[in-house]
């Protein structure tokens, strides 16, 4: 059950499309003076160390973030992004990588909150740790639950504020994870209608997965936006990662836009074949 670590894919491909969109979300949640909330129901360690053995160990990294550092001429949602994660390394080679919960913290002003859950004990452990590390944050403003974010969301909805961003992005590797995202998206939308709510999901050779893709856009919600980067060809033996998808309820009004400029970009910039392409949907947005 606890085999998944984050760590071996951190800044992969689907890292690079996933957290560009949810630092876009978090600045355009900046813009307006009111707090708001941040939930992560898959918060992981939040922050890799790319030098690390974990991330050597297959170096997903080079073939995601690595290929995007030091390039002059990208997208407005790609530069914000890699600003966002160059606040954590000097000049030169990435080796500190932010996953969510940390492009979180950098956004969080003062009357913001933050609700991290973990289930894997030695993620929850390394979350814990990272978090603690920040002297600066009162006690109050950030939460880390060693529970299970499909279970916990509810309890958490709608927030105190009345604005909010829910990140939903499991592993996967159960395949339950698919059903409990598309549950976990239904009932928290009946619960807080107006928040927005970001799903990630990969795109592999599974029907679980296909399933989620289309059933993501019959949910009741007047608007949302659905965007997928496929960077090669499904592989021959039917594993493997071979894009994601985002999907993004009551987006930014920037979004939509952002995208259509980015994702062509990106598949030429990621693409490891000529299968690689993108899609980009929307409705009332």
């Amino acid at each position: 059950m606890f085999s998944y670590r984050h760590a071996f894919h951190a800044g992969n491909h689907a890292d690079v499309l996933k957290h560009a969109v949810f630092v876009h979300i978090l600045n355009h949640f900046n813009r307006k003076a009111n707090p708001y909330w941040v939930i992560d129901t898959h918060a992981g360690a939040g922050l890799y160390d790319l030098t690390g053995e974990w991330a050597q160990k297959n170096g997903e990294f080079r073939d995601g973030i690595g290929r995007l550092a030091g390039d002059v001429a990208v997208p407005l949602l790609i530069e914000r992004y890699l600003d966002a994660v160059s606040k954590l390394n000097d000049q030169g080679a990435i080796r500190l990588y932010p996953g969510s919960p940390w492009l979180a913290l950098q956004a969080l002003r003062d009357r913001d909150r933050l609700r991290l859950f973990e289930m894997h004990p030695s993620e929850a452990e390394l979350l814990a740790q990272n978090v603690a590390r920040q002297k600066f944050l009162p006690r109050r403003q950030v939460a880390v639950h060693r529970a299970d974010g499909f279970d916990g969301l509810n309890a958490l909805l709608p927030p105190p504020t009345r604005r909010g961003i829910v990140i939903i992005d499991p592993s996967y590797e159960n395949k339950t994870d698919y059903r409990r995202t598309l549950r976990a998206l239904n009932e928290g939308l009946k619960r807080f209608a107006t928040g927005c709510f970001m799903i990630w999901y990969p795109m592999v050779r599974r029907l679980e997965a296909h399933e989620l893709a289309r059933s993501l856009e019959r949910v009741k919600a007047d608007s949302w936006i659905h965007a997928s980067l496929a960077v090669s060809a499904p592989p021959d033996d039917g594993t493997g990662l071979y894009g994601s998808g985002i999907f993004v309820v009551n987006p930014p009004w920037t979004l939509y836009d952002e995208f259509d400029a980015a994702l062509p970009w990106l598949s030429e910039k990621l693409g490891l074949d000529d299968k690689r392409g993108f899609k980009l949907s929307a409705k009332g947005s």
